[in-house]
C-alpha cells in the first residue's frame, strides 16, 4: 500500500468518525432552535463536499443518512376534511 492509499484509508476513517458525531448531533432534541439547524445543515453540506472523493462505500452511505437529517417533514395539508397535497 503506498503513501497515498494509507492517507486515504486514514482519511475514510475520519470521515466515518465524524459522520456519527454529526448523526448524533442531528437528534431532534439537538437540533431545536434555528441556529442549531442551520449549523446542522452546514455540516451535513460540508460533510458531503469532503465525501464526494472518496471511494469507500460506508462514506457514502453516511453521506445519504447525514442529508436525510436535514430534508423537511413532509405534512398533509387539509381543507374542511379533504385533503389538498
Amino acid at each position: 500500500m503506498g503513501k497515498f492509499a494509507t492517507i486515504d484509508v486514514a482519511l475514510d476513517e475520519m470521515l466515518v468518525n465524524l459522520a456519527a458525531i454529526v448523526l448524533r448531533l442531528s437528534k431532534p432534541e439537538m437540533t431545536r432552535t434555528p441556529e442549531a439547524r442551520r449549523a446542522l445543515t452546514q455540516s451535513v453540506h460540508q460533510y458531503a463536499v469532503c465525501a464526494a472523493r472518496s471511494t469507500d462505500p460506508r462514506v457514502h452511505e453516511l453521506k445519504s443518512r447525514l442529508e436525510q437529517t436535514v430534508k423537511p417533514g413532509l405534512r398533509i395539508v387539509a381543507i374542511d376534511g379533504v385533503k389538498v397535497s
